[in-house]
């Protein structure tokens, strides 16, 4: 086991290679990942951080976490940034080494996954959130209370910590010849087991699962809408069914890519060549699938007009107003015309930034 290719459980050098054949050295996946990752993880940092503080604002702020949606939203936001906040110590790592110690390695390497799985988890209680409001109608009245909001993303935090245990427990910082890594460490003899245990649980519950309960949710959905033909809950189900959109986009291809590289044995694909340009798939996808991180803020801006008036009343009263104290235009537009456009009857029946 070598170097860690970012924030993964992937190791480069012989991490997944047979390690009954002949070392395989791959210099060039290194120095691929030290010139790629770090100005890319900088600019998910900058954008990611700011969007995503901006969603937890205006929710507190303005939409006063009033209905389970916004529970939901909050929670997905949240599961974001512990993706980002962790994006300056992979990025050192992969232009340079390991230098935060085995304590860190552990924390970062728990935080990376349980980010990834509470992320998918609540994308999938936004789309049944969904289903019961638009499906079973009448029933949501009574499920869809703030209250159970709160109590089931207590559950998913729960699940998204055990599920991501195991990365925590096997991590460890570890001296190479020349450096010091951060990567698993699994029991003697089980290594195989484990990666292989590790990358079907991560397919199962990050790709499989979440995607059988949304064909279905938004089957019913379909199914629904084509009968009532009402135009606000057609709203009320386009801001969640992109986010679950563009979540798979990003997502899918690292999945597919870490599965055939951790299988690649029964892919006739364990040569080192082709060991090598997995490596390079698996930091590419994985970037990308990072990017995912700053798309949510961007959704919500385009496809949430009451979140587009939030965000407008923010930086009127917040940031222009201070930047232009004598323009007494935009003292004007204070934030009780935004906030009278919900009342406690509409928050429980919105979809947070969709309507």
């Amino acid at each position: 086991m070598s170097e860690k290719s970012g924030t993964s459980d992937y190791e480069m050098t012989t991490y997944y290679y047979d390690p009954d054949s002949e070392p395989c050295q791959k210099a060039e996946v290194k120095n691929f990942a030290s010139q790629f990752l770090p100005p890319l993880y900088s600019l998910v940092l900058i954008f990611g951080l700011v969007g995503n503080a901006l969603v937890v604002l205006i929710l507190i702020k303005y939409k006063r976490l009033k209905s389970m949606t916004d529970i939901y939203l909050l929670n997905l936001a949240i599961s974001d940034l512990l993706f980002i906040l962790s994006l300056p110590f992979w990025a050192y790592y992969a232009a340079r080494e390991w230098y935060f110690g085995d304590a860190m390695c552990k924390i970062l390497s728990g935080v990376y996954y349980a980010g990834f799985y509470s992320g998918m988890f609540f994308i999938i209680l936004l789309t049944i959130d969904r289903y019961l409001a638009i499906v079973h109608a009448v029933f949501a009245l009574k499920a869809r209370r703030r209250t159970y909001g709160i109590l089931t993303s207590v559950v998913i935090w729960g699940v998204a910590i055990l599920a991501s245990l195991p990365w925590l427990i096997f991590h460890g910082a570890q001296k190479e010849v020349s450096h010091w890594s951060c990567s698993p460490h699994y029991p003697p003899g089980q290594e195989r087991k484990w990666k292989q245990f590790q990358t079907l649980k991560m397919n199962i519950l990050g790709l499989v699962f979440p995607m059988v309960i949304m064909i279905f949710c938004y089957t019913e959905i379909i199914k629904t809408l084509l009968r009532c033909r009402n135009e606000k809950k057609h709203k009320a189900v386009r801001l969640i069914f992109i986010i679950m959109v563009v979540y798979f986009a990003f997502w899918t291809p690292f999945n597919i890519v870490v599965f055939i590289y951790t299988f690649q044995n029964s892919f006739s694909l364990n040569n080192c060549e082709r060991s090598s340009q997995l490596e390079i798939a698996i930091q590419v996808t994985e970037a990308i699938a990072m990017i995912h991180c700053c798309i949510n803020p961007v959704i919500y801006a385009f496809v949430g007009e009451k979140f587009r008036k939030y965000l407008r009343t923010f930086f009127q009263n917040h940031i222009v107003v201070h930047l232009c104290k004598h323009c007494p235009a935009l003292h004007s537009d204070k934030l009780d015309r935004v906030s009278s456009t919900y009342t406690p009857s509409t928050a429980e029946n919105d979809i947070s930034f969709g309507l």
